[in-house]
């Protein structure tokens, strides 16, 4: 089995993910150790509330360089939730810098008639690119869980590897860029579809231990849910 290394900040149910993991045939691993985060077959970024105090997590268990080299090295990398928002430069929801992964902004959606804000509950995903692998063997604009106010926006919108539409607005819902995908969204909420896409990230690093790094399905054999 993988062993995929689940970064513990204090910012969010671990407990999910895990499992969700471990029915996808992987070893889930929650840690704050720079050294096991290294040694961790592939690494999952979750999270759940606010940006300053994920950046000030982080930084208290000095956690923001040794995730910054595990994704310059090239390890598969997923973010979830909050875990997507601090990838990137900055967020309008705070005064912290993000990690710099991708450059862009976290913004809140702008408030219209009739629109729920928080965004919380169930939407439908339409895919940017329908061949990652991460999205194989899912029904075209699956329906993925969402709790949150704020959502990226990359200066590069080629990352969009997926997008929703809440009110009037159309906004990334996950990105994928080389080693790295994250989601707005909670697989670990999401039902099938979620389970699935877990699935899927442990099939890519099982082919990526294999030899065959890709975000791509044709590189990538799929398992299907256990």
């Amino acid at each position: 089995m993988v062993a995929i290394a689940v970064i513990d900040y204090d910012m969010g149910n671990l407990h999910s993910v895990c499992k969700g993991l471990e029915k996808a045939g992987a070893t889930p691993q929650v840690t704050d150790s720079p050294e096991l985060i290294h040694q961790a077959d592939a690494v999952i970024l979750p999270g759940v509330g606010a940006f300053d105090p994920a950046m000030e997590h982080l930084r208290s268990r000095q956690l923001i360089q040794p995730i910054q080299d595990v994704i310059a090295s090239g390890k598969l990398f997923l973010g979830i939730c909050l875990g997507l928002q601090i990838l990137f430069d900055q967020s309008q929801e705070g005064h912290e810098p993000g990690l710099g992964i991708f450059a862009g902004t976290v913004r809140r959606f702008a408030s219209e008639p009739g629109l729920t804000i928080p965004h919380m509950g169930w939407n439908q995903l339409q895919f940017t690119d329908p061949n990652l692998a991460l999205w194989q063997d899912l029904p075209p604009a699956p329906w993925a869980y969402f709790v949150h106010s704020y959502y990226v926006d990359p200066t590069d919108s080629t990352i969009n590897a997926a997008t929703i539409t809440h009110g009037t607005q159309t906004v990334t819902a996950a990105i994928a860029d080389k080693n790295v995908m994250a989601t707005q969204f909670h697989p670990e909420k999401s039902s099938k579809a979620g389970l699935q896409i877990l699935s899927n990230f442990v099939a890519w690093v099982e082919a990526d231990l294999a030899g065959s790094n890709s975000l791509t399905a044709a590189s990538v054999s799929l398992g299907v849910l256990r």
